[in-house]
């Protein structure tokens, strides 16, 4: 894993508009028709990883990594996860390493975990929220750009330095 200036050269993420991975277990299948709209409103082109069928039982780990393994791999820049409470997901999400995931359920959140922390998956609990403002969170987590100010990178890169430490 490189520093948080290496990432910031790898993603233009002042052009904001990327190709974006979307994923739910059957819990989460409600508002993830809603994100890839909202999403592809802003012209982003999206990658829908299922649930294809909200009747089937899933678990939302599968989800998480399948989505997980799509950023790392390069097939997209960023996630939006959903599942009922959205903190299994962000749970499971963070086990990646080079993901950063967080449950957003308001606007300043979500934006402000891509303008200061390089957020790069956004978590929702589609038993806690709203279609109305899940769109509203959707559109200013996609519209947020990583700040790159000083302070912020020194803070990622002190958040790589610990994964890096950490990874087995």
């Amino acid at each position: 894993m490189e520093d948080c200036g290496a990432l910031q050269g790898s993603i233009d993420w002042k052009r904001r508009v990327t190709r974006t991975v979307v994923a739910a277990d059957h819990a989460g299948f409600p508002l993830k028709g809603l994100a890839i709209a909202q999403l592809q409103a802003l012209g982003h082109e999206t990658i829908d990883l299922g649930a294809f069928d909200a009747s089937q039982p899933d678990d939302y780990p599968d989800f998480a990594e399948a989505l997980a393994n799509t950023i790392i791999g390069g097939g997209a820049a960023r996630g939006v996860l959903i599942c009922g409470s959205g903190v299994g997901a962000s749970v499971a999400a963070n086990k990646f390493p080079g993901i950063r995931a967080a449950v957003c359920h308001d606007t300043y959140s979500a934006h402000q975990g891509v303008e200061h922390d390089n957020m790069n998956v956004l978590c929702l609990g589609s038993r806690v929220i709203g279609t109305e403002l899940a769109a509203e969170i959707v559109r200013a987590w996609a519209n947020a750009a990583f700040t790159n100010e000083e302070r912020h990178r020194r803070r990622l890169d002190k958040v790589l330095a610990i994964e890096r430490r950490n990874m087995r």
